[in-house]
């Protein structure tokens, strides 16, 4: 191998064997390939039609998106995992009750690690990269290729290098961050390309923002969003990573598509406005009424967005012509909150607390909006008819901020 190279090219390289650089196409060994009650079904079936083993190991299915499920169709959906799993009996299956979103059981469950190739029936597996991983979203007849063979094709994508300065300020987080950028950008400003955070500025930002970041990579057309492995990465994955790992770094000279930089203590609390994650605005200047607010999903579900809502919501009440739903993102996260009175939290301001599952995200159940019902939400999309009925409005935001419009009865800053 020689030559400079980013993270990206360096992880396409180990897992193809060859000199891979931005632009190549290349065959890679995967290491993980997940898929959802959603996109597992067609996968299952494109699989059978090749009439061959599956690669056991490397297969991860998680049902989240209609869970529990909410009508005939969906519980066919789930019911055909099942069957699958059991047909082949593949050892990474994670039942309703002990599973959870998607992606956060892939890091929950230690799937997700340094160095790793995953790929995901879901364009938000991009969210691995916060622990150093190549992850990106397949479709599901590509899946079912990697149930047989274990390997994909890939582009090698080019990278956006993310320079990040300085230290967030309190309570703004890595979905201020992101919501800025791809307001910077566009939706369509990293197209196949890969984001690669780097600066001093990344130690300061936990691994729960990462992912965040890494989450919402997609959402401005990016392949992939990866941060560096340092001490905060290790310690995020001890006693947590499944097997051993390799943390991948850019090297020092390597070539980028493009160079942004920012300083976290200059972001503010940011809310995208409908109908696009592009349309950001500083929450302080919204000031719109709502019915609804969500907090959860695998863009902020996790113990640390719960602990930021709670502690905004402390000795408060959800303003009474709004309702407040919570869905820790999985099994892992809910007992954590459950421990620490975070949900008693929740209950006691008024708000409705579900076990794990995507939920009103994609508009699926648990929360859906009718017409012209505005709604703060913690997700990562807010495209026409996202959340339920097409003339309903989805306001992205982070937990401070969906936690403080849930009591003020419209969006506001923490403040």
């Amino acid at each position: 191998m020689t030559g400079e190279k980013t993270i990206s090219e360096k992880i396409m390289s180990s897992h193809s064997g060859t000199d891979a650089r931005a632009g190549q196409i290349v065959e890679a060994e995967i290491d993980y390939v997940m898929a959802n009650d959603v996109t597992a079904p067609l996968a299952f079936q494109e699989f059978e039609a090749l009439e061959c083993a599956p690669v056991k190991d490397k297969i991860v299915l998680i049902p989240d998106h209609f869970v529990p499920n909410k009508d005939v169709a969906s519980a066919e959906q789930a019911a055909e995992m099942r069957r699958f799993v059991q047909k082949y009996s593949l050892p990474h299956y994670f039942e309703v009750g002990r599973g959870g979103v998607c992606h956060q059981v892939m890091v929950d469950e230690g799937f997700a690690a340094p160095g790793r190739l995953i790929v995901g029936a879901d364009s938000h597996t991009c969210t691995y990269g916060g622990v150093n991983a190549f992850s990106t979203g397949i479709g599901s007849t590509e899946a079912a290729a990697c149930f047989a063979e274990g390997r994909l094709w890939f582009k090698v994508p080019e990278a956006i290098n993310v320079k990040l300065n300085g230290k967030f300020k309190k309570m703004v987080s890595g979905k201020d961050l992101i919501i800025k950028i791809i307001t910077d950008i566009g939706v369509d400003g990293a197209n196949y390309k890969a984001f690669e955070f780097s600066g001093p500025g990344v130690a300061s930002v936990p691994v729960s923002d990462r992912l965040t970041v890494s989450n919402m990579a997609i959402e401005a057309g990016g392949k992939a969003g990866i941060f560096p492995c340092d001490a905060r990465t290790e310690e995020y994955l001890k006693g947590r990573a499944r097997g051993l790992y390799t943390p991948v770094s850019a090297d020092p000279e390597a070539h980028y598509w493009r160079e942004l930089e920012y300083d976290l203590g200059d972001i503010d609390y940011m809310v995208a406005l409908p109908h696009l994650p592009s349309n950001g605005k500083v929450a302080s200047e919204v000031d719109v009424t709502i019915d609804q607010a969500f907090l959860g999903s695998c863009t902020n579900g996790r113990i640390e967005d719960l602990r930021v809502a709670a502690q905004v919501l402390r000795g408060k009440k959800v303003h009474k012509d709004v309702r407040m739903i919570v869905v820790p993102a999985s099994t892992q996260v809910y007992e954590q909150a459950m421990s620490e009175g975070l949900l008693a939290e929740f209950v006691k301001a008024g708000a409705f607390v579900s076990g794990p599952t995507c939920a009103a995200c994609l508009g699926g159940h648990m929360g859906v909006l009718a017409k012209g019902e505005r709604c703060v939400s913690s997700t990562n999309r807010n495209f026409i008819g996202r959340m339920g009925h097409k003339d309903s409005y989805v306001y992205l935001a982070g937990p401070a901020v969906v936690a403080a419009s849930a009591i003020a009865g419209r969006i506001v800053a923490p403040e």
